[in-house]
């Protein structure tokens, strides 16, 4: 069964809503040499109506690995909203998420990520759909809001590696569950 991988950024003070007003400095090599690594063990990619559209219009037209994986890979847009999805590989997926995206990890393949964690994540979380969280915290306080993202369920996570990058983000790497991706 496919595992669902949820990548976000999130700034020092838990910020996760519009990354691109506030991580676009920390997007450097290996920023990019992550995101591509992750995308290349990973068959398709599962977004809301915002991540869509924030991404869908900055990676149409750039080069590179990065930009060929992001812009070559499949995209399941889950919205009742968008009435088109014209980025390369992009499908709209209306009707119950829970059900569509139970139906995606049985058919098997390589992963499934998600980018930013939004209402999607959160339906993944509450229905225990995700397998894997992987939080970039950047050295920068924000000093706003959340945003309008509900409370999510308490989740137990394992914490399964740390890696830090030269411009001072962390990455956390999680298993969903307590002690899930231990060793016994």
């Amino acid at each position: 069964m496919r595992k669902i991988v949820e990548s976000t950024l999130m700034s020092l003070d838990g910020v996760v809503d519009d990354p691109g007003s506030w991580a676009l400095d920390y997007f450097d090599d290996q920023f990019l040499k992550e995101a591509f690594e992750l995308l290349q063990g990973c068959d398709a990619m599962l977004m809301g109506r915002g991540i869509y559209e924030d991404l869908s219009w900055r990676w149409p037209g750039q080069t590179g690995d990065f930009a060929d994986a992001i812009n070559g890979i499949r995209k399941y847009v889950f919205s009742s909203k968008l009435e088109r999805a014209d980025w390369n590989n992009s499908v709209i997926v209306r009707g119950d998420v829970v059900s569509e995206v139970r139906k995606l990890k049985e058919e098997g393949g390589g992963d499934l990520v998600v980018f930013g964690h939004g209402q999607l994540s959160h339906t993944l979380l509450e229905h225990g759909l995700l397998d894997r969280l992987r939080f970039a915290v950047h050295p920068v306080v924000v000093g706003r809001p959340l945003g309008a993202v509900r409370e999510n369920p308490k989740t137990p996570l394992t914490l399964v590696g740390t890696h830090s990058r030269e411009s001072g983000v962390v990455v956390l790497n999680y298993t969903v569950g307590k002690d899930a991706g231990r060793a016994s």
